[in-house]
């Protein structure tokens, strides 16, 4: 086995998720959204570019994208105006479901095919 096998599963992964008619995310987003889906809130910029050590301006382009995309919510903190919390949306949750559900259901492949394409 090569290392690189490893990678099949993750391919095929990205490639069933860009077949589905849903955004294309860039690495960045990706790690954006899934911090905010699967990690405790509150998520504002400045602890994500923290969390991900990625500049304040570059998290902040990822967000304007994710949330043209409908799956993340900028809003004002109610008690400091001056700080935007990054909130997850309905959509958003959908996506992330969706994608793990593909995740899912490749890793069953994988489990069937007696591991690695094996």
């Amino acid at each position: 086995m090569q290392s690189t096998d490893i990678l099949f599963p993750w391919r095929d992964v990205m490639v069933d998720t860009v077949r589905q008619d849903g955004p294309d995310l860039s690495m960045r987003q990706w790690a954006i959204l899934l911090t905010v889906y699967l990690t405790p809130g509150p998520h504002t910029v400045r602890r994500l570019s923290a969390d991900l050590n990625v500049p304040k301006p570059a998290i902040s382009r990822a967000l304007d994208a994710l949330s043209i995309q409908g799956l993340i919510r900028r809003v004002r903190d109610p008690e400091d105006r001056r700080i935007v919390i990054v909130q997850k949306t309905a959509d958003g949750a959908i996506f992330v479901d969706d994608f793990a559900r593909i995740v899912e259901e490749r890793g069953r492949v994988a489990d069937l095919g007696g591991g690695l394409y094996g």
